[in-house]
């Protein structure tokens, strides 16, 4: 099922992605936010294949731009994530979002704050769903703003086990007040 906002459709990933998602995920403007690491295929397979990450309540996307493969997202449920992520968390209906652009040359047009905000929007769709978070690096000022800008606020900052971040927000009334699907 495609979901719209704007250019951007999001489809859930298939197993059949993951060739292009390994591509992907090894390109340096991913490496360099995205784990700092050079996963190899079986690497990657182990990792992203959509019934592993079910099993870790973990929902791929591929997102798709005039019906083209442009980007990977990823929510999952905050609450329980184990292994250090989110032990503060004990609303169930948390949702944590990642994602990154693959074609380095699409950056700073908007279409990450079109991703984001398909991605919130779906996400809010289920009732149980009553916030959205993510986390970038603090230092990471283009997907800073990039969440701004589709409705989130900045918390705090945390330290995770992948390092310092930003804790950020967004919920359902900052979402109906703030995005600009044209923005």
């Amino acid at each position: 099922m495609l979901l719209t906002s704007t250019l951007v459709e999001l489809r859930l990933m298939r197993e059949e992605d993951l060739p292009m998602l390994h591509e992907w995920l090894n390109r340096p403007h991913i490496v360099e936010w995205w784990g700092n690491e050079r996963p190899s295929m079986d690497e990657v397979r182990a990792k992203y294949l959509p019934r592993v990450l079910a099993a870790e309540r973990v929902t791929p996307y591929i997102a798709l731009l005039d019906g083209r493969p442009f980007a990977y997202a990823q929510s999952y449920v905050a609450l329980g994530s184990g292994d250090g992520w989110w032990e503060e968390v004990t609303d169930p209906g948390v949702r944590g979002i990642d994602q990154s652009i693959a074609d380095e040359t699409l950056l700073g047009q908007g279409l990450g704050t079109r991703l984001v905000q398909a991605l919130v929007q779906r996400l809010l769709r289920d009732p149980a769903v009553t916030t959205v978070q993510t986390d970038p690096a603090p230092d990471n000022a283009r997907a800073i703003r990039c969440y701004e800008k589709a409705g989130f606020r900045r918390v705090k900052d945390i330290v995770t086990p992948d390092g310092p971040a930003t804790y950020m927000l967004c919920g359902r009334q900052a979402l109906a007040g703030s995005v600009n699907p044209a923005a």
